[in-house]
């Protein structure tokens, strides 16, 4: 699969057992997920760099001891190995999410 939209990928988190992601892209090492957190964002630190593009909400978005607001349209980045969340968000909140590159990141 080479495409994906929201309406697609809103229609699988509502059919997962877990409805907080879903991967809708796969290539190498790169993946796009959908994530929509309920009420909390139980993240813990990932291997890859990622990437998050917000749909749609708002709120505040905490990485590696400091917070800023979000909004839906912001890039956020975050490199593999640093403790991240997003806290406070609206309840429409929905982010694409892409991870890319060697555990560890790419650059140190």
């Amino acid at each position: 699969m080479w495409q994906g939209n929201l309406q697609d990928a809103m229609q699988a988190l509502r059919t997962r057992r877990d409805p907080r992601f879903e991967v809708l892209l796969e290539h190498g090492s790169m993946s796009v997920e959908i994530y929509a957190p309920d009420k909390s964002d139980p993240q813990t630190p990932h291997r890859q760099d990622e990437l998050y593009i917000v749909q749609s909400g708002s709120g505040m978005f905490y990485r590696g001891g400091s917070h800023c607001p979000f909004g839906a349209g912001d890039v956020l980045f975050v490199p593999a190995g640093i403790d991240h969340r997003f806290e406070d968000f609206s309840d429409d909140f929905v982010t694409w999410v892409i991870f890319w590159g060697p555990e560890g990141g790419e650059a140190p």
